[in-house]
């Protein structure tokens, strides 16, 4: 007991330190948006009254965290990095304790993330029943934090924590506390950030970590509540994005390159339901010839400037 309550006090030290760090501009280069994409994009939003939001780790950016395919700054262009597999994860004892070592480590600077202009401009529209209903592939859940109630998280959420051989589940920030006391020796750190809250370690940093296990069965399955790479999004979360978008009378993506299928899959729904898309997005995207209306900008620079 007393280990975790040392912990806690440290905590809001960590996060002032880490929020203290330099950090690398995980924005990519963008072009202003023009007079004449305001007005199409102030159009698009007015004449929707139930709009559908689908959303990527582009609107995340702006608060510090990297994505994965931006030119020169995403993940997949500054290294040779890829995220864990489901098969990796699920199947090899030794992947299990290489992905909590380096999840522990990153916990900290990435749980105090906070929300951007983005997110909190789409948790205004929502009160203001523009917005019917929200698809985000991210799992920072920062919309969340920003008060969006009306949302699906397609990937899951880092926030929370599930054991995979029985039905015991805790947050993520328990699951800190439960690894600080299997390990309550060991001590890593590093200043590194990537777009699934994971940090790179040595076999040397990790030989003496210890694999957290399930406090109810015992096994160290325990695994975040993302789908990770390989993965399937469950049935029931396809459906309901699909059947809420049914209701909706326009699509806008923002801040994805809508490379992902589970993505991609919306918006070929939208265009068999002939709902209008408008992608607002840095850079191409998979879904541009899809588009009734592309806007390449910020995010922020072109939704800040709607009214309605």
């Amino acid at each position: 007991m007393q280990t975790i309550k040392q912990f806690q006090k440290a905590k809001p030290l960590l996060v002032n330190l880490t929020k203290n760090l330099s950090s690398l501009n995980f924005v990519p280069e963008y072009c202003e948006p023009s007079k004449n994409d305001i007005e199409n994009f102030q159009l698009f939003v007015k004449k929707s009254k139930n709009l559908f939001v689908l959303t990527g780790a582009g609107i995340s950016t702006e608060s510090g965290i990297p994505d994965y395919r931006s030119e020169k700054v995403g993940l997949y262009n500054r290294t040779d990095r890829r995220p864990i597999q489901h098969s990796e994860f699920m199947n090899h004892a030794q992947r299990r304790k290489l992905y909590w070592a380096r999840n522990y480590v990153s916990w900290p600077r990435f749980s105090s993330f906070r929300p951007n202009t983005n997110h909190r401009i789409f948790s205004q529209w929502e009160r203001q029943g523009k917005v019917l209903h929200h698809v985000t592939q991210n799992v920072d859940s920062l919309l969340v934090k920003a008060g969006c109630v009306r949302l699906t998280e397609l990937h899951g959420t880092s926030y929370k924590v599930k054991c995979m051989d029985c039905d015991f589940r805790l947050s993520r920030d328990s699951m800190q506390l439960l690894i600080k006391l299997q390990n309550s020796f060991w001590n890593v750190t590093s200043n590194e950030l990537a777009p699934d809250n994971d940090v790179q370690l040595t076999d040397e940093q990790i030989k003496d970590f210890k694999t957290p296990v399930c406090p109810k069965c015992k096994n160290d399955r325990l695994k975040p509540e993302v789908v990770f790479f390989g993965d399937s999004i469950p049935k029931q979360t396809v459906e309901c994005a699909k059947e809420k978008l049914s209701k909706c009378d326009a699509l806008l993506a923002a801040g994805t390159s809508i490379e992902v299928f589970s993505a991609y899959r919306i918006i070929l729904q939208a265009k068999e339901l002939e709902i209008p898309v408008a992608i607002l997005n840095i850079g191409r995207t998979r879904a541009d010839d899809k588009a009734d209306l592309k806007i390449n900008s910020l995010c922020s620079q072109v939704l800040s400037k709607i009214t309605f």
